[in-house]
């Protein structure tokens, strides 16, 4: 009876368990409340602005000229990143080769096309016409004025040759992330170099790849808009401008070139999001409570590849 009555008084005499509560940040709300005011006001006034022309602006958003200059757009950006990508990756092989002419030509690539602006660049290949008209090969003669008169095949090369240079060094960081134990253990199965890229290399550095690439990818969508110093003049932007100054009214045909780049852009950022997501499986790792604790406390965040399993109880000895 004793032993039931200290039993009972230690149950009464346990603590509670502890009601955390959560610190209140009045900051946040005041600020957050600050910036909705002001993006409230911004888009009342310009609502109410008539110098943005917004009846020009929803004639206009629609208009078959827009769209297909947007299709041209989207043509420049993907011939232009496939020439990048490919000729990236060539370019990428041949710095991590031990030819030290083809690493020093890939360095002497990479130093003009990155040392030198885009617009430049696009200025000499729209000359390009002006300083060969023929390609003298010893026993024949090719004219070039065609070829060279054709500005939508300069813009894509321009755009193409100068995103080869970054591309190469996002595949050469993707290649050198993996673990050398994973080629030598390819080797061991009998795999020969090509083999080793395209089974076990590869696969794994794409998901180091993808994310830079998918931004190049939006960032060549928005470079095409410089091609007009080629010239070209068909895409997004430099049509919308053609439009503009018919009109006298640059503001609203702006607005028109901003809401088809936003569009498409969103687009592209939702199929890289997928494509992110599917080169991420197998990349997740697992982790106690205590092990995340320890990785989130070193990277400051906790990464989101990561399966927290509870902890099994130590054995009393």
């Amino acid at each position: 009876m004793s032993d039931l009555n200290a039993r009972a008084g230690q149950t009464r005499t346990q603590p509670k368990p502890i009601e955390a509560k959560p610190l209140r940040h009045p900051g946040r709300w005041i600020s957050a409340a600050i910036i909705l005011g002001l993006l409230a006001w911004f888009i009342i006034g310009a609502l109410n602005n008539e110098a943005y022309g917004w009846e020009t602006y929803r004639t206009y958003l629609f208009d078959t000229r827009i769209a297909t200059a947007a299709m041209h757009t989207i043509a420049l950006t993907v011939l232009s990143m496939v020439i990048g990508v490919v000729l990236g990756a060539i370019l990428a092989v041949m710095r991590m080769s031990g030819n030290p002419v083809l690493q020093g030509s890939a360095w002497l690539y990479l130093w003009i096309f990155r040392g030198t602006p885009i617009y430049v660049q696009l200025v000499f290949w729209g000359l390009l016409g002006s300083l060969y008209q023929t390609l003298n090969l010893g026993f024949a003669e090719i004219d070039l004025q065609s070829f060279l008169s054709n500005m939508f095949i300069l813009a894509v090369i321009g755009l193409g040759l100068n995103e080869a240079a970054y591309m190469a060094e996002i595949v050469r960081s993707g290649i050198q992330a993996v673990p050398e134990g994973q080629m030598e253990a390819s080797k061991a199965l009998g795999m020969n170099w090509a083999m080793t890229m395209r089974r076990t290399i590869l696969p794994q550095a794409m998901r180091i790849i993808i994310p830079p690439t998918g931004n190049e990818l939006i960032s060549m969508l928005k470079t095409t808009s410089l091609v007009v110093a080629v010239p070209y003049s068909m895409e997004l932007y430099g049509r919308s401008m053609d439009i503009a100054y018919s009109l006298f009214e640059p503001v609203p045909m702006l607005l028109v070139a901003a809401t088809w780049y936003l569009i498409i852009t969103s687009i592209l950022m939702v199929a890289q999001y997928y494509l992110e997501k599917h080169f991420e499986k197998g990349s997740t790792r697992t982790l106690t409570a205590r092990q995340l604790a320890a990785l989130a406390d070193a990277e400051g965040a906790i990464p989101g590849n990561v399966t927290v399993i509870p902890e099994l109880p130590k054995e009393n000895k």
